[in-house]
């Protein structure tokens, strides 16, 4: 099966041209809470998403899921749960949990209207997994290596991969028969670790799901330039998927760790 794939975006238009493409999920970003001070220099995502933007997109997806992340857990976390669900949220994720009862209540908050899905980018979350495995009632676990790497104090994020942090985690998941991904993946040829590599190391660890990153389309270009590029680089991705060789996993995860090495050296004495 090909990878489920999801795209940030708060563009109805962009929306349902990356469903039209065989994008399998909209995603609108609500979080907001601490990511700019966590995140502080480093080039990443900071969205304006709103609630508003799920009523409008949502009745317009045929095909597509609309996936809704919340914020961190806080006293208004059970109201938004209700309301992203009530506007049209078809999974939730939660991010930067750290504990289980923050999980608890989150099932319990979502009661079975929508896809539970949990993003693990935390240490503390990795160190409690075992105890919120146990709980039920969750639909999909996605590991977030941008604040998972800065959790643990790391350089790069790909670190994760190649000392072994995702594998350790996806072990004790994939135990619980439940459904999981890691990061994200930019369009094929495209990345300091090219995507190819990325994504045949998805099939290797059994990974379904991925993020699709900026880099795979910039939407700030006319949207008839957005759907062929939407339209040639789900192809191109597609095609690498249907072609990738498990004889080649090994040699493909040593050249991921050689690049990181090289690049986590450079970042370090740049």
């Amino acid at each position: 099966m090909p990878l489920t794939v999801f795209f940030i975006t708060n563009n109805p238009e962009i929306a349902l041209i990356a469903e039209s493409a065989g994008v399998d999920r909209i995603w609108v970003d609500l979080e907001t809470l601490g990511k700019a001070e966590r995140q502080r220099g480093i080039n990443s995502v900071k969205s304006q998403h709103t609630i508003h933007d799920i009523e409008v997109i949502s009745p317009l997806l045929t095909k597509a899921e609309m996936l809704v992340r919340i914020e961190p857990w806080n006293a208004h976390s059970p109201d938004e749960v209700d309301r992203v669900i009530k506007a049209g949220a078809q999974v939730v994720m939660l991010p930067m949990w750290r504990t289980v009862s923050e999980v608890t209540e989150f099932i319990k908050a979502v009661d079975g209207r929508a896809k539970v899905s949990l993003l693990l980018e935390t240490k503390e979350a990795d160190a409690c997994l075992d105890e919120v495995l146990k709980l039920g009632g969750i639909d999909e676990i996605h590991i977030g290596l941008n604040d998972l790497h800065l959790s643990y104090g790391l350089t790069f994020m790909f670190e994760l991969l190649t000392n072994g942090t995702v594998e350790r985690i996806i072990k004790r998941i994939r135990e619980k028969g439940i459904p999981y991904g890691f990061g994200g993946v930019s369009h094929i040829g495209d990345g300091m670790i090219p995507a190819e590599m990325i994504v045949m190391e998805h099939y290797r660890l059994g990974s379904t799901r991925a993020i699709l990153s900026r880099g795979f389309c910039d939407q700030t270009q006319p949207l008839d330039e957005i759907r062929n590029v939407f339209k040639s680089r789900m192809i191109e991705l597609r095609e690498f998927e249907k072609n990738i060789d498990p004889a080649r996993f090994d040699a493909n995860r040593e050249e991921i760790s050689k690049r990181v090495n090289t690049i986590v050296d450079k970042m370090k004495h740049a």
